[in-house]
């Protein structure tokens, strides 16, 4: 079937078993469920997150089987999952696949919660269908290439697909409809960079609507509606609309072998990843060399074309959001506080400390660090001083990465930080929580996450 992608890919999804998935593999998807509730919760108070709920009270009902993680209120699985998958990508604090520059939590998890809920599926059975929805999302990813992230967010793109591939997986979808859910999928699925410039709110549109449509491509399949059969490399499909640097290979690249879940990295400062690898070289220099913000005339960070593609043109950030796609406030931010979180965001984003440092930041396309990208995402920036001193700093894997990743105990912290910056759940909420989720590969019912 190696000519026919598309057909193998679903059929990997329809069959896993979770018996057939690594233990670590399967706790890193604890980890991931973790760090993706506490992103889900921190979103609660951002207003197009409450927007999209308000559009979801209007034309969802007021009850059902699914969990609206923010109000705690109950509907059904597709309004669930919208404002649940909206709401998780608003803090900027979700996983990423750096291969693939997909955030795979932020569609996958809100669809098969919605639908585990809704179906009384079991622990095993939503590990399981995550699984399923991280290696489909990846691959596409990975497969689409750097052209179509240039102009698409792959996680509104390939993450339709992914959610069709998680909820089918619950679903227990054969082979074939599985296929025809990808191609459903793929014919819905969209996501333009163009927001960025005028900070508009359709980040989380594309996310609530790639859990949306990929959960509905799957209830459709499971009940005969067909797809097209070559929606990721047929002549007319998403490659071929949205690519110019596709490699069909990588959609099938060693299926049952090589689990790309276990590649995803966290989030550790609140702001796009592509500030990250700079945003910890500098702090490096910072701390090695004991400077303070004053002390810097200027940065220059050795970035990836990608980088300058998101983070190039937010030049003057105006919101909170925008300003986490500015890589000169991120790494204002670094200067001052040493740490660029929810509450620096909240609180000193348009600070006059940091619009002055702003200015002081460049990008320059990096060849060494480009052509690592997007597999790796290194870290380098050239730090001049006011008195005439000049740093290097350099950073192989950035915090969160699977070589420098963080603990559960870390995790834990922080979903404490998400859920408290947004009161959406006490302490004590989320120590109940956290219990729920470590154990949950032996839970019988999946039941609401919170009380």
């Amino acid at each position: 079937m190696t000519d026919h992608p598309s057909k193998t890919l679903a059929s990997f999804a329809a069959e896993l078993q979770f018996d057939d998935i690594p233990a670590p593999v399967l706790r890193r998807a604890e980890d991931l469920l973790l760090d993706w509730c506490g992103s889900a919760l921190a979103g609660k108070t951002g207003r197009p997150v409450q927007t999209i709920e308000w559009f979801a009270q209007q034309m969802g009902p007021a009850t059902g089987p699914s969990e609206v993680l923010i109000s705690r209120r109950l509907t059904t699985p597709l309004f669930a999952a919208m404002v649940n998958a909206a709401s998780s990508h608003f803090a900027e604090q979700d996983d990423v696949h750096n291969g693939s520059v997909f955030h795979p939590a932020a569609v996958v998890f809100p669809a098969v919660l919605a639908v585990a809920q809704a179906l009384g599926s079991s622990g095993r059975d939503l590990l399981c269908a995550t699984v399923a929805g991280y290696e489909v999302g990846i691959r596409i990813g990975e497969f689409l290439g750097r052209s179509h992230y240039r102009i698409f967010h792959t996680t509104g793109t390939a993450g339709t697909v992914a959610a069709a591939a998680a909820v089918g997986r619950l679903l227990n979808l054969s082979p074939e409809q599985m296929l025809h859910a990808f191609g459903s999928a793929g014919t819905q699925a969209a996501g333009l960079w163009e927001f960025l410039r005028d900070a508009a709110d359709s980040k989380q549109l594309h996310t609530a609507k790639a859990a949306g449509d990929g959960l509905m491509a799957a209830y459709l399949a499971q009940q005969g509606f067909t797809g097209a059969q070559r929606i990721l490399e047929g002549a007319q499909g998403m490659a071929a609309g949205m690519s110019n640097d596709a490699d069909p290979r990588k959609l099938t690249d060693q299926l049952g072998t090589r689990w790309a879940l276990a590649e995803t990295s966290f989030k550790f400062h609140s702001s796009c990843r592509h500030t990250h690898p700079a945003a910890d070289a500098l702090l490096q220099v910072i701390q090695q060399h004991d400077l303070k913000a004053a002390d810097i005339a200027r940065v220059t960070t050795h970035v990836h074309q990608g980088a300058i593609d998101v983070l190039g043109p937010v030049v003057n950030p105006h919101t909170v959001h925008q300003a986490k796609f500015s890589m000169g406030t991120v790494l204002g931010l670094i200067a001052e506080f040493h740490n660029a979180g929810l509450k620096e965001f909240d609180t000193s984003f348009n600070d006059p400390r940091i619009a002055a440092f702003r200015a002081k930041v460049h990008m320059e396309l990096d060849a060494e660090v480009d052509g690592a990208y997007p597999a790796r995402w290194i870290g380098k920036v050239t730090v001049e001083t006011t008195d005439g001193r000049r740093f290097e700093g350099r950073v192989d894997e950035p915090k969160g990465d699977p070589g420098n990743t963080l603990s559960r105990e870390e995790l834990e912290q922080k979903a404490l930080r998400l859920a408290d910056f947004s009161s959406a759940a006490t302490p004590a909420e989320m120590q109940a929580l956290f219990a729920r989720i470590w154990a949950i590969a032996d839970c019988k019912k999946i039941e609401n996450l919170l009380g």
